[in-house]
């Protein structure tokens, strides 16, 4: 994947066909394309309506973030984090958080670990509810979609009200929360989880027994388990093709091993069981949510370190030892003891790593991240080579990959 973005490669491409005789067309799709979900390019060669061949070129996008982690304080890198993944940016803040924290050992209070559950699992729907509005739109559906973004402005609106901030909210911070949750909060939440599960039912009406909608997905862009485990996909569609896999249940995080849920699974391996899989996780997280909503625990919102985390504002205005922190912190960062980890969270498109080596000093020394647009871009062209072009659109759509997910 990734063939570097030279006009020579469709030349290339069209050079060996007519050296062997074989009359096909080649024919870029992108790096504008609509349907594409972000700046992508497909090279593809086609005998007629016949895709023989896919090359996904990648690169467009590139932005340096992991090499920009090392110029930054630990406390900085956060706001790097949400734009990853503009669509999940909580649940990269929760594993870079988490990652760092294991380096300086430091202990989470019950209350930021179930208000991070909460708001990670309002992310994957706010994620979800976003590829399905544009998949349905892409392969036809277009009422889909503006009933999707209608739960998704009331998410929005919660993100707002925790962290001043729609989208790139940076909220969930190393020691706990950016702030304290707002008063009111669980009023907002429970007015939305109240009433979205009957959301997800008009959703399906609309969809799972459509007609059009199971000639356009069921038996399309099918890949088998084990293409899927040797291409390194996960998440969604991993488990459309049967393997519970889940780093929510697997290597819970977080206090997730307190929560009870499901873990979706579907055994075709189609671009309908893809739906079918991302339809049941929202159940099951706004499930969790509820959960996380009436039991949250009482006590502090973030860790008592002075040394990592920000004091309160009031206390720097009347306290000499807290505005020091505060300076220090702000303007010299904090020391993470040297050594290196591996923190894995569930993304709404599956397994998300962050290694991160430290030094020893304010900055880390590497960071890299194991994303999982990058895995399941790659099984494009092994789902679409020999099938036809029509289908296409749809077999990209139910990777739901994220281009700045892969483009770091």
């Amino acid at each position: 994947m990734g063939e570097p973005d030279t006009p020579g490669a469709a030349a290339t491409l069209q050079s060996e066909n007519l050296s062997s005789g074989r009359r096909t067309l080649v024919l870029n799709m992108g790096p504008q394309h609509p349907s594409t979900h972000g700046v992508l390019r497909l090279l593809l060669e086609l005998d007629g309506e016949t895709i023989v061949r896919c090359q996904p070129d990648i690169g467009f996008l590139h932005t340096g973030i992991e090499k920009e982690f090392e110029v930054k304080f630990y406390q900085q890198a956060v706001t790097l984090t949400d734009r990853v993944d503009y669509l999940a940016p909580l649940s990269n803040n929760l594993g870079w958080a988490l990652a760092v924290e294991k380096l300086l050992g430091l202990e989470i209070p019950p209350q930021a670990q179930w208000m991070r559950v909460m708001l990670v699992e309002l992310t994957r729907l706010n994620s979800h509810l976003v590829w399905l509005g544009t998949h349905a739109i892409d392969i036809g559906a277009m009422s889909v979609f503006l009933y999707c973004f209608r739960e998704r402005e009331d998410i929005l609106r919660i993100f707002e009200m925790f962290s001043g901030q729609r989208m790139m909210t940076s909220y969930i911070r190393i020691g706990g929360l950016a702030l304290e949750p707002p008063r009111g909060w669980q009023e907002r939440v429970k007015k939305f989880i109240d009433v979205f599960p009957s959301r997800v039912d008009e959703y399906e009406d609309l969809l799972t027994n459509n007609r059009i909608w199971l000639g356009r997905t069921r038996g399309v862009g099918k890949l088998s388990l084990e293409d899927m485990l040797d291409l390194g996909v996960t998440g969604p569609m991993l488990r459309a093709a049967g393997l519970k896999m889940d780093a929510r249940k697997d290597a819970p995080y977080s206090s997730y091993e307190k929560f009870d849920f499901e873990v979706p699974v579907r055994t075709e391996g189609d671009v309908y069981a893809r739906y079918q899989v991302r339809i049941e996780e929202m159940r099951q997280s706004a499930r969790i949510v509820r959960q996380a909503m009436e039991g949250m625990p009482a006590g502090a919102w973030k860790a008592d370190a002075p040394h990592v985390v920000l004091p309160d504002r009031d206390k720097m205005k009347t306290q000499m030892e807290a505005l020091i922190y505060h300076f220090k912190i702000v303007t010299e960062g904090f020391r993470v003891p040297e050594g290196e980890v591996f923190q894995v969270v569930e993304s709404p498109r599956g397994e998300l790593g962050y290694y991160v080596v430290s030094d020893g000093t304010a900055r880390p020394w590497r960071v890299h991240m194991r994303t999982p647009s990058f895995g399941n871009l790659q099984a494009t062209a092994r789902m679409v080579e020999g099938t036809i072009l029509a289908d296409l659109i749809a077999s990209i759509g139910s990777t739901d990959f994220m281009l700045g997910d892969v483009d770091r």
